[in-house]
């Protein structure tokens, strides 16, 4: 991944774990079915959001016309629904949407809760960040003791450290916690950090390297850098279970899609920056919009994204953080791929190549 040259420059609108809020008013790009319908007037109903840099892919694939183009191959209907994504346990659960995109590591204690959704392919690699001012941390390491302060406890900066901790040997258990979780606004953990509230902060972009710059907070790990997370996705592609078991045609369509979508941007950041901007789904100076965009990496994969999650799963078990007792059952149910779908897409020269 690119490190990131203007990241102080990021909208407030990226996207977070603990709330991502949609705008209101923007139609459904080359959707051709109508946002008014009921739900169960067509096969498959995307949720969708404005205002979040990140969510280039979902809005390429509505834009380019790649979910009209994979439906219509299928025999699929569809329409996208404009939510907010902080609310996505609920929409699926009363059966508002059938996909979406999220962060894995948020979705992961959700799922083994009997959250009814399963990931269909990676999008783009990580963007969580942990700060501290205190001199005597400089690793995770350190953090025997210490006050966390992170934006949910169900946030995926709880997951992935979690995870980190384990491997240093500190005790992350309820029946073995070393070190004190603290819940804080996202945007309020930078001041509590700051005033020594807390040891160290777990941040998403943009809130991460804006603090960074602004208070000069000392970077103790990065998920796109650490050799442990770096080739693993936070943000995925996922359909609802049932959809994945009643209609896996319209599942795949969507996975293709999607794919299309996050390849589309990675070859072409300025022009995905341009086309979010034209279309209303995200504000800015597009090309600080394109900066930002190629500065993630958006190469998709079904393989790594499936690797991404039985990783996770396996070491949360280990951890005791898993309540499914075979995390083999749970990757099943987490992780799923469909026929006709390849492992990637590349974009080059106006065409898309598949990678099997």
């Amino acid at each position: 991944m690119k490190k990131n040259r203007l990241a102080s420059l990021f909208l407030i609108g990226a996207i977070t774990l603990s709330a991502i809020t949609a705008c209101s008013g923007q139609n459904a790009g080359n959707n051709t079915n109508s946002a008014s319908q009921a739900n169960g007037d067509v096969d498959i109903v995307i949720g969708t959001a404005n205002g979040s840099l990140c969510l280039a892919p979902l809005h390429i694939a509505i834009d380019n016309g790649y979910f009209e183009e994979e439906f219509k191959n299928a025999g699929v209907t569809w329409r996208v629904e404009e939510i907010d994504l902080g609310n996505i346990s609920e929409l699926v659960a009363s059966d508002k949407i059938d996909a979406s995109t999220q962060l894995a590591g948020a979705m992961i204690p959700q799922i083994d809760n009997g959250l009814e959704i399963t990931f269909t392919a990676g999008l783009h690699t990580g963007c969580t960040k942990y700060y501290t001012k205190d001199p005597s941390i400089n690793s995770v390491a350190d953090l025997k003791g210490k006050k966390i302060g992170v934006p949910a406890m169900g946030d995926s900066s709880v997951v992935a450290l979690k995870r980190k901790l384990y491997d240093e040997g500190i005790g992350v258990t309820t029946d073995n916690l070393e070190v004190e979780w603290v819940v804080y606004a996202l945007t309020d953990l930078p001041l509590a950090l700051e005033n020594g509230a807390i040891d160290v902060a777990a941040l998403h972009d943009p809130v991460a390297y804006n603090a960074e710059q602004e208070y000069g907070f000392k970077k103790i790990l990065d998920l796109s850098t650490d050799e442990k997370f770096k080739n693993e996705y936070c943000c995925m592609a996922f359909v609802t279970s049932k959809l994945a078991k009643e209609n896996p045609k319209a599942a795949a369509a969507y996975t293709r899609a999607m794919l299309k979508a996050s390849a589309f941007v990675q070859a072409n950041p300025r022009e995905a920056a341009k086309i979010q901007i034209d279309n209303n789904q995200c504000s800015g100076d597009l090309e600080v919009n394109a900066a930002l965009l190629e500065s993630y990496n958006y190469g998709p994969s079904v393989s790594i994204a499936s690797k991404t999650i039985t990783d996770a799963a396996n070491e949360l078990k280990r951890i005791g953080e898993l309540k499914t007792e075979d995390p083999n059952i749970f990757i099943d149910k987490a992780f799923q791929t469909f026929e006709g779908v390849p492992d990637t897409f590349v974009y080059k020269d106006g065409k898309f190549e598949e990678i099997k």
